[in-house]
This record gives C-alpha cells, sequence and structure tokens, in this order.
C-alpha cells in the first residue's frame, strides 16, 4: 500500500496510465448502460464525455492526449466513410450528390445569415461566418449505418457526398471571412488556393493509386498492410492541410482511393473496421462530449436566446433540406429520415469555424477588452448544438437504419431461394490464402453460405507427411476466415483418390460452388491434371478453377469470355450473380464478351438484379481466333472465361484446346475458369450442332499450329 501514497490522484486525472484506464472502461460499459435505456450507443459516449469532462465531474481535462485521440478518430470517421461508399453508386448518383450538396448547403447558410443579423443583431460579416457554421454538418452517426450493413445505399451515399460539398464550401467562406477580417485577402490568395488544391488533388488520385497497388502486389503481412493503410490516410490528410483545406477533407479522399484495392469481406477491411469501432472513433466521441458546457442554460437570457436560435435555426434548415430531397428523389420516409439524421450533427467542421471567429478580434471597447468577431455567447451556444444536434442524430439514424436494414433483409429473404454451401479444396500449402480469400469472396457474411475447406489424402501419399500437410493447411484457412470475420468448417478426408474424396464430399454436404487452385507454372499437357479433369466430368455442380498472378483487389478489370448458348444452361443466373458478386467485393469493372443473344441475356439479369456496377458487353462469336484476347487483356485483368461440360448445348470445342492457349499464350495473366452448373445428362447437342462441332474440331488441330502465325500477321496489320 505504500506504492499508493506516491500516485497522484487529484482532480483532473494527471497519471496517463490511469487516464487510458477509465478511457477504455468509458468504451466499454457507456455504450452497455445506455443501451439498456434505448439511448444509441453513440450518444452514451457523447454524455460520458460530458460527465468526465471539465464542464462535468472534472476527472480529465482536455488535453493535448484527448484532442490528438479524438482527431485521429474523427479523420478515421471520414476515411472509414470514402472507404466503405459504393464508388459505382456515388459515380451513378453525382447529380444527385451535386443536389443536395448545395441544398444542405444554401439553405442553412441563406436561412442562418437572416437569423443571425435580423433577430441576433450581428453584423453581416458576423452572420454569414456563423451561418455557414450551421452548414456544415459531421457524420458522427456513420457507424449506426455501418453496424446495420446498410452504409452502401443510395442515401447514406447521398449524404457523404453532401458532406463533402458543404464542408468544402464552409470552408472556403471561413477562409474569406478570416481574410477579409485581417485584411488579407486577394486575388493571389485565392489563385494559390486553387493550384494547392489542384496540386493535392492530382496527388492522391494520380500519384497514389499505383504506390498502393505495388504494395499489394508485394507486401502480404496483415499488420504491414494496416500501418500502410493508415500512414496513406494521414498523408492524405497532411496534403490536405498543407494545400488550405482541412484535414478531414484528405481523410475522405484517401478512402476513396484505398476503395477498391481493399475488399470489403477481407481481413484487412475487419482490421481496420475493428480497431477504428473499438478505439479511435469512441475517442473523438468522448472528446466532443468533452467539449459541452452546459452551463451556458443559466447564463441568462441573451445566452439562450443565442442558442436557442443556433439550434432551431441548424436542425430545422437540414431537415428542410433532407424533406425536399426526398421529395425530389421519390425516396421512402425511412431514407429521408436517414438523411436528415447523418446530416444534422454538428461538431469538428463546425466548433472550427466557431473557434476561428472567436479568436478573431476586429477591434476593442472603450474599456480595453476586445470585440470579436463572434461573442462568447456564439461560442456557447455552439457548444450546446453540438449535443443536441449529436443527440438527435443519433436517434434519428439509429430508428432509419433498423427499418431500412430490416426491410432489406425481409426483401432478400423473400427473392433468394435456399442456397447451399461453398466448398474450397486445398492442395497446396503456398496458395491456402489467395484461394481461401477467393472462396470467401463467393459467399460474403450477409449471405449466411456456409463454407467448407477441403483437403484430401489420398493412399499413395505418405499419410504421416500428408497429414502434417494437411493440418497446417487447415490452421492457415482458418486463421485466414477469422481475420476476415468469417466462419470456415475445416474438413480432413482419407480416400483411394483425391477426386473421390472431393466429390463425395459435395454429395455429402450439400455443395453447390467448387473452388479449386490452378498451378501457377501449368503446363499445357496437364493444365488441369488428370484430378480436376475427372472432377469435371463428374460433378455437375458449379466449380471455379482460380489461378493468381496478383491479389485480386490489385486488378482492375474482370474480362468475361462466355460460350454459345450458355444463357440455356440451368446454371446461368447463378454464376453471373456470383461474378458480380466478386467484381463488387473486389472493386473491378466488368467487360463481357458473348454471342449477341448470350450478351442480351446477361444485360436483362444485369438489369433485374441493380447491382452498382460499371459494365461493358462487346459481341464475339469467333472461337477460333481465340488470341484475339492476348490484344485485350491488361496487366491488370483477371481473364474469367465461362466454360461447358462435353456434351451440353454450351459446349464448343474450342474448349479442348483451351489449356494450350492459356499455358503459352495467357501464363502471366491471373485466371478464373468455370464450369457452371449443368443437368446431369446435359442439354444434348443436335446433329447438326454435332456435325458443326466435329468440322470446327477438325479445323482446330490444324488452325492451332498457324496461331502463332495468325497472331503475328494481326498485331502487324494494326
Amino acid at each position: 500500500m505504500l506504492y499508493l501514497t506516491k500516485l497522484n490522484f487529484d482532480l483532473p486525472l494527471s497519471n496517463p496510465v490511469i487516464i487510458f484506464s477509465l478511457v477504455l472502461f468509458i468504451i466499454l460499459f457507456a455504450p452497455i448502460l445506455f443501451n439498456k435505456i434505448k439511448v444509441p450507443h453513440i450518444i452514451g459516449l457523447i454524455l460520458a464525455g460530458v460527465i468526465i469532462g471539465p464542464y462535468g465531474l472534472n476527472f480529465l481535462r482536455r488535453d493535448s492526449s484527448i484532442v490528438l485521440f479524438g482527431t485521429v478518430g474523427l479523420l478515421y470517421i471520414m476515411f472509414l466513410a470514402g472507404l466503405e461508399i459504393d464508388l459505382t453508386e456515388f459515380k451513378k448518383s453525382r447529380n444527385k450528390i451535386l443536389s443536395f450538396g448545395l441544398l444542405t448547403f444554401l439553405l442553412p447558410l441563406i436561412f442562418g445569415t437572416l437569423a443571425s443579423h435580423y433577430v441576433l443583431g450581428y453584423s453581416f460579416m458576423s452572420s454569414v461566418l456563423l451561418a455557414s457554421m450551421f452548414s456544415t454538418h459531421t457524420l458522427v452517426s456513420y457507424p449506426i449505418t455501418s453496424r446495420y450493413g446498410i452504409n452502401k445505399k443510395s442515401p447514406v451515399a447521398l449524404t457523404v457526398g453532401g458532406t463533402m460539398i458543404t464542408d468544402i464550401l464552409a470552408l472556403l467562406i471561413l477562409a474569406a471571412v478570416a481574410g477579409m477580417a485581417k485584411e488579407q485577402t486577394s486575388s493571389g490568395f485565392w489563385f494559390q488556393l486553387g493550384i494547392s488544391s489542384v496540386v493535392f488533388v492530382c496527388i492522391v488520385f494520380f500519384l497514389l493509386p499505383p504506390v498502393i497497388r505495388w504494395f499489394f502486389k508485394h507486401f502480404d503481412d496483415s499488420v504491414s498492410q494496416y500501418i500502410f493503410v493508415l500512414a496513406i490516410v494521414f498523408l492524405s490528410s497532411f496534403l490536405a492541410e498543407a494545400a488550405g483545406v482541412e484535414a478531414i477533407i484528405g481523410a475522405f479522399f484517401s478512402g476513396l482511393v484505398l476503395n477498391r484495392f481493399v475488399p470489403h469481406s477481407s481481413p484487412l477491411m475487419n482490421r481496420i473496421d475493428f480497431v477504428g469501432n473499438a478505439l479511435f472513433i469512441p475517442f473523438f466521441l468522448i472528446s466532443v462530449g468533452m467539449l459541452v458546457d452546459l452551463s451556458v442554460l443559466i447564463q441568462g437570457w441573451g445566452a439562450l436566446k443565442v442558442a436557442g436560435v443556433i439550434v432551431v435555426v441548424a436542425v430545422a434548415t437540414k431537415y428542410l433540406a433532407a424533406f425536399i430531397t426526398r421529395k425530389s428523389f421519390r425516396l421512402s420516409r425511412d431514407e429521408g429520415n436517414l438523411i436528415f439524421g447523418l446530416s444534422t450533427s454538428h461538431a469538428a467542421a463546425t466548433l472550427a469555424i466557431i473557434l476561428v471567429g472567436y479568436n478573431i478580434i476586429i477591434g476593442e471597447t472603450p474599456n480595453g477588452e476586445p470585440i470579436r468577431l463572434l461573442n462568447e455567447d456564439v461560442l456557447n451556444g455552439t457548444i450546446l448544438l453540438i449535443l443536441v444536434s449529436c443527440g438527435l442524430s443519433s436517434f434519428v439514424v439509429e430508428r432509419a437504419a433498423r427499418k431500412l436494414a430490416l426491410a432489406e433483409e425481409k426483401q432478400s429473404g423473400a427473392m433468394k431461394p435456399a442456397q447451399g454451401a461453398v466448398l474450397i479444396s486445398l492442395a497446396r500449402p503456398e496458395a491456402v490464402a489467395e484461394i481461401v480469400d477467393f472462396g470467401l469472396m463467393l459467399a460474403p457474411k450477409k449471405s449466411h453460405i456456409p463454407v467448407f475447406a477441403l483437403h484430401v489424402i489420398s493412399d499413395s501419399d505418405d499419410a504421416g507427411t500428408a497429414a502434417i500437410t494437411g493440418k497446417k493447411m487447415m490452421e492457415r484457412a482458418s486463421r485466414q476466415a477469422v481475420a476476415g470475420d468469417h466462419e470456415i468448417t475445416p474438413l480432413t478426408r482419407h480416400d483411394a483418390h483425391i477426386s473421390n474424396g472431393i466429390i463425395y464430399t459435395i454429395r455429402e454436404k450439400n455443395i453447390t460452388e467448387l473452388v479449386m487452385g490452378l498451378h501457377r507454372q501449368a503446363s499445357a499437357k496437364e493444365y488441369l491434371g488428370p484430378t480436376t479433369e475427372r472432377i469435371i466430368k463428374s460433378v455437375h455442380e458449379a466449380i471455379f478453377i482460380y489461378k493468381p498472378v496478383q491479389p485480386i483487389n490489385t486488378n482492375n478489370r474482370m474480362v468475361v469470355l462466355v460460350t454459345p448458348h450458355a444463357e440455356l444452361e440451368p446454371g446461368f443466373a447463378e454464376w453471373n450473380t456470383k461474378l458480380q458478386t466478386l467484381a463488387k467485393e473486389a472493386g473491378m469493372n466488368m467487360n463481357f464478351y458473348a454471342h449477341a443473344d448470350t450478351l442480351r441475356a446477361i444485360k436483362s439479369l444485369h438489369n433485374a438484379s441493380q447491382q452498382a456496377l460499371n459494365i461493358s458487353y462487346q459481341a464475339f462469336d469467333n472461337w477460333e481466333d481465340f488470341l484475339y484476347f492476348s490484344g485485350v487483356l491488361r496487366k491488370n485483368d483477371v481473364f474469367t472465361i465461362i466454360a461447358s461440360r462435353e456434351g451440353n448445348v454450351s459446349y464448343n470445342p474450342t474448349l479442348k484446346k483451351l489449356p494450350y492457349y492459356l499455358a503459352n499464350y495467357f501464363a502471366q495473366t491471373s485466371i478464373i475458369l468455370i464450369y457452371p452448373k449443368q443437368l446431369e445428362r446435359g442439354i444434348k447437342m443436335s446433329k447438326v450442332q454435332h456435325a458443326e462441332g466435329a468440322l470446327s474440331e477438325a479445323w482446330q488441330d490444324r488452325s492451332i499450329v498457324l496461331a502463332p502465325f495468325r497472331a503475328l500477321w494481326k498485331r502487324l496489320m494494326n
């Protein structure tokens, strides 16, 4: 007990160990306690900050450490908003985003200026600066949308994009008013700001992506990847500040850049979410609460009048902007409430604007006291606005997000039939991580599709060595799945032949998709190998054969070649859905090449699914000119081929020559070879089709020798 006398328990606490411990216990228990009384956990953390802060029980002062973690938390929120947003939906809704951004900026600016000038009696310059504070909003409640899994919905993208527009415009007004108050604005100031902003955007959107792709290609260590992502976020934030704009803009832009490199079901994404939601974001919310001074409510009629006008105008104009947006774009009531909830919370940018105005001294009173551009009543009213708006935002977003999530779950449950399971066959230890990640992308968490990992030990293998190898692969597969917050069931099986073990497992576990790896150095003679070929002939479920040349999240496009009449096969809709899921998870564009009739069927499926993806279509039916794709494919493309088992209606004789082409001309390209689900006996071809196939096959035997010369001639002609 002697050592306790050496500790300092005076308030506010100064021992860093006690401070950090107290904050962690608040992060742990505040959401639990407030959830019991139906208060959203976000407002619980803010209220906890009020209680322990300098205006409450004074346990903690808002010193540099709290400010540091709070700033990191704010940047993390903006980074997550850019990282989790659906980029295709974002681009598709750019006109709506621009409309909402201008609306949610102009309405508070106009009404706020009028109220500040005519009701509160402030000067025009002070009124404009105060009204620009009404226009800003901070995405304090954004983590709620992530928790309910609706962060990719259109209203969220609309609000996130609008946040960027309104904050940028408000900060420009801040720069202009501050410069005018200090008599520093000139054409040179605006020219310098414009040039620095352009340089900042060019660095973030054009120089950083090649660096990010190179890093992810060469470093697969989970810790290194996470640290690299954080470094990019804070580098972008610093570059934004250096350009003269707020750091939150840089954090959001870094999220947009990293969006397509971080699959949303990957272990890296899980780590990003975990650290942010467990530590950085709660610190930010607590730091916001520590700003709130409830004593402003008893400081007289003047302070209450200013606080009342600020709160009413700020909330009412944000609601009006959300209401007009909902009516204009025919959104549901819950979607409109979600927009209002996300856009009504004021915190970081709001406080920054008010503090700048408060610190600008425009004169002195006869007593020598400074006359500030914005007085203490405005500062206190703003603090109250932060508390009221964040609390209102949390309640509204929680309620709207829950309703939208339930509606989405009910709709998806009614539309989707009963689903089977995914089986990942593991054979090579060095490829476990890539194959498991690929298989998990086919079965994202929200689908609730069970995933199995299988290793088969054949009678010809050394039992002891094979068992040790299999155990290590199963452990690696389980770790990889857990790191991405997935569940995977490991299976080890003994059988006379590896193919038998896989075939019997498919039947026993009701497997609908089989995922297999392909060796990077596969030769033309044994491209698939006898085991895989036997499985293809014996199994009629969908088979995905994957050969990765680089991590799938570093690819730009998925080039999909589809056999003619593929739309007549029973697995047509299933492989289309899986490829869309894969492209969405990995952030790839899709380019389809198929016969015109097949393309029409594919377009129809895509239109019905309403998936927000960048998809292009091009007619192609000359399979004899397969080497055409050697000129189409680029460095960061995935070549996906929809094949067919022999004897089915979509079978093409060129498929027999596929191993030769892929091994000799596409060795440095990532390949996905898909054998869709087909009927057990297949849809047999007609006699005419058989005759055409025989003639085509005979011609292929001859043309395969001439293929290199034809390719060379074609390139010379081009």
